[in-house]
C-alpha cells in the first residue's frame, strides 16, 4: 500500500501517524577555559566526555588569554577566544568575563564545571532545536568549500573554526602547577569566511590552523543556526 493509503487509513481508525523528523545538527557547546585557571579542569574533563561520548554534540574549547600574566601562559589562548567571550558578555547580557563558562547553542552561559545544568541545557536545546539551515563543508582542490542552503528571513554569519582533537600539557607554573592537563577539542583558529543573507551560497575558504575543521553559522544575536564538521579521512586518528 502506497504511504498516502497508509495514512488515511491510520487517520480513519484514529491511530497516531509518524513522518519523517528533520534531522538537526550538533548542539555547538563552547566552553572558555584557561590553563591558569585552577576551577578549570573539571569544566575541561566535561567537555573531553562530550567530545568522546555525544555526536550529537560539537564541543569547543576556547582558550582565553587573560589568565597568561599570573604564573602560566596558556599555549593555545587566543585573542580571538578572549573577543568572542566578550562578544557573549554583551550579547547575553552578563557583561562580565570569568572561567570556566560554558555557552550553548549562543542562547545559553553558565559555569562550565556544572555538569548537572550542562546536560540539562543540551537536552533542552535539542527538544527546542528547529531544522538547521543546510550546512556542508568540504574539502576542495584548494581548501574548503562551504555550502549553505537557503533560509527565507534568516541571516547570519559563517565563521570556519580549525581545532586540535586533544593535548595533554605538563603546567610548569600557576594555579594548576604540577598537574598535567588533558583537554579536548582545543580551538586554534576561528576565521570570518563571509555573511549569509537568506539565499543558497556557495563559499571558498582556506584551511585554517588547526587538525580538524568545523563551521558555524551564527545570527546577529548569538544562536547557532547550523553547525558541521569537515569529515576526517580514514586512518585519521586523535593524537593523546
Amino acid at each position: 500500500m502506497r504511504r498516502t493509503g497508509l495514512l488515511l487509513l491510520a487517520f480513519g481508525l484514529g491511530l497516531p501517524i509518524s513522518t519523517p523528523a528533520l534531522a538537526a545538527g550538533p548542539v555547538v557547546v563552547e566552553l572558555f577555559t584557561s590553563q591558569g585557571c585552577s576551577s578549570c579542569p573539571p569544566a575541561d574533563a566535561f567537555l573531553t566526555n562530550l567530545a568522546q561520548d555525544r555526536r550529537d554534540v560539537l564541543p569547543l574549547a576556547f582558550h582565553v588569554t587573560y589568565w597568561n600574566g599570573l604564573g602560566w601562559r596558556d599555549p593555545y589562548s587566543l585573542e580571538a577566544a578572549t573577543a568572542r567571550q566578550r562578544w557573549y558578555a554583551r550579547s547575553l547580557g552578563g557583561g562580565q568575563v570569568y572561567t570556566p563558562e560554558m555557552v550553548v547553542n549562543g542562547e545559553r552561559a553558565f559555569v562550565g564545571s556544572d555538569r548537572a545544568r550542562g546536560l540539562a541545557e543540551i537536552a533542552d536545546a535539542t527538544r527546542r532545536q528547529a531544522a538547521p539551515v543546510g550546512l556542508q563543508v568540504a574539502r576542495g582542490e584548494d581548501g574548503l568549500v562551504i555550502s549553505v542552503g537557503a533560509g527565507k528571513g534568516q541571516q547570519g554569519d559563517i565563521l570556519v573554526v580549525g581545532y586540535d582533537p586533544q593535548h595533554r600539557t605538563p603546567i610548569g607554573r600557576g594555579e594548576n602547577s604540577g598537574r598535567t592537563l588533558l583537554e579536548s577539542n582545543i580551538v586554534r583558529s576561528i576565521t570570518p569566511a563571509g555573511q549569509w543573507r537568506g539565499d543558497a551560497v556557495e563559499v571558498r575558504q582556506p584551511l585554517p590552523a588547526g587538525e580538524r575543521v568545523a563551521v558555524l553559522l551564527q545570527a546577529p544575536d548569538g544562536r547557532i543556526l547550523s553547525a558541521a564538521i569537515l569529515s576526517q579521512a580514514p586512518g585519521d586518528q586523535t593524537p593523546g
